[in-house]
């Protein structure tokens, strides 16, 4: 089984660039084109969140317009770009977890189950997970302790040192990692926020971050490191399910890099 998880669109409405700058909607549009082009084709594409770039009714409509084409189940979690309400009534098809409230979610995908997680506090960049959140996380995964679980947030479980980026981080990241190390079944933890890949462990787990199919966030680990993105080749991660239940995650990269070349011919390395 294969999820696409791409993160961080942050699409605008039609004709708008963010930042004066970024194309936002022609990213999501190459990289849907990139996703219907994979052979196999992912079976869920996930997006972690930033999905519009000021949580506009419609801004909403420009990416779902743009998802359209994928022929796939596309699931989303809200990131602090977007709007809880204006996102809820974007994807109505959705199943939430909660009638109002966070917009957490369960989605159960071949033989893996997706949790995902609000992680969203309204007007801040900043997230944060809160008892209640964590004892919805903690009972959620309590009910199928033994299958095979993906969980998902915007804001990532970890410290980055990208310092601009971390002082809009995670609060509850100990609380998040008591919980989730009580379930060997979490075979990953997904986030987006950074705008580039970065792995961590949290509670045992391997924790990830996607880069995002537009900009993304420039690499200064300097602890004074000003707030900037840069336009750094787009992509998506690609998370392979393999029939042990392991998973396996490749970086795919946007873009016509040409074909693919031998390494060997008439039976020999090329030389």
């Amino acid at each position: 089984m294969l999820i696409a998880q791409i993160s961080d669109t942050h699409v605008k409405t039609p004709g708008r660039l963010a930042y004066r700058r970024v194309d936002t909607a022609g990213a999501l549009a190459a990289c849907v084109a990139s996703l219907l082009e994979r052979r196999p084709a992912p079976d869920l594409v996930l997006v972690t969140g930033d999905v519009a770039d000021f949580g506009q009714a419609a801004e909403y409509e420009q990416a779902r317009a743009l998802l359209a084409p994928l022929p796939m189940p596309v699931h989303v979690l809200p990131g602090n770009h977007d709007r809880a309400d204006a996102m809820r009534a974007a994807w109505p098809d959705q199943d939430w977890a909660l009638d109002s409230g966070p917009l957490h979610s369960v989605r159960d995908q071949g033989p893996v189950r997706i949790v995902c997680l609000d992680s969203t506090v309204a007007g801040q960049s900043g997230g944060r997970l809160d008892a209640e959140a964590l004892d919805w996380l903690d009972a959620t995964l309590a009910r199928a302790p033994d299958q095979p679980t993906i969980v998902a947030l915007h804001h990532p479980p970890f410290l980055t040192g990208i310092a601009h980026m971390d002082a809009m981080g995670l609060e509850g990241r100990e609380g998040f990692a008591a919980v989730v190390a009580k379930y060997p079944a979490i075979i990953r933890i997904l986030a987006g926020h950074i705008h580039r890949p970065v792995q961590a462990l949290v509670g045992g787990r391997l924790a990830m971050t996607a880069p995002s199919p537009a900009h993304q966030v420039a690499l200064d680990l300097t602890p004074d490191g000003p707030s900037r993105f840069i336009l750094e080749p787009p992509g998506y991660l690609l998370h392979h399910v393999l029939p042990d239940r392991t998973i396996v995650t490749h970086q795919v990269v946007i873009g016509d890099w040409g074909d693919a070349h031998p390494f060997f011919a008439e039976g020999a390395l090329i030389d």
